[in-house]
């Protein structure tokens, strides 16, 4: 069986969709390729890192990459984590079916540090369950 191209895409591929491609890859393991992308590229967030570690997932070996470096792939899935992604997605060519959810920005989360973390951890809570959904909601990616 083929394995399905994913591709999460965001503003500047630095938490949210870090965070889901974290996920997604755990959820569908080896029945799907997941990339993600941004519209920008503004380097891994450091707590994105942080709030992942601590629900047992590295992502600290993902690299931040602009979606013009995908041209050549033809996706499956493209899921757009914010409304800037959504409204300047490119056209993918080809069948890639898309789904759009706009999780908060928790890199915008102001306060103390603590604060901010436990921004950092809701909205991964909120991907998480998304992530865990869409897999269980398509048969071609259920484990």
């Amino acid at each position: 069986m083929e394995t399905k191209k994913i591709l999460v895409l965001c503003t500047g591929n630095s938490c949210r969709s870090q965070i889901a491609e974290g996920y997604l890859r755990l959820f569908a393991g080896e029945k799907s390729e997941v990339y993600s992308a941004g519209i920008e590229t503004h380097g891994v967030n450091p707590k994105a890192i942080a709030v992942m570690k601590e629900d047992g997932i590295d992502i600290s070996g993902h690299t931040s990459n602009n979606i013009d470096e995908y041209g050549d792939i033809t996706f499956d899935y493209v899921i757009t984590v914010c409304d800037n992604a959504k409204e300047h997605c490119p056209y993918f060519p080809g069948k890639a079916q898309k789904f759009h959810y706009n999780f908060p920005d928790p890199a915008k989360a102001t306060g103390t540090e603590e604060e901010v973390m436990e921004e950092f951890r809701r909205v991964r809570g909120m991907i998480k369950e998304y992530c865990k959904d869409f897999v269980m909601e398509r048969n071609d990616l259920i484990n």
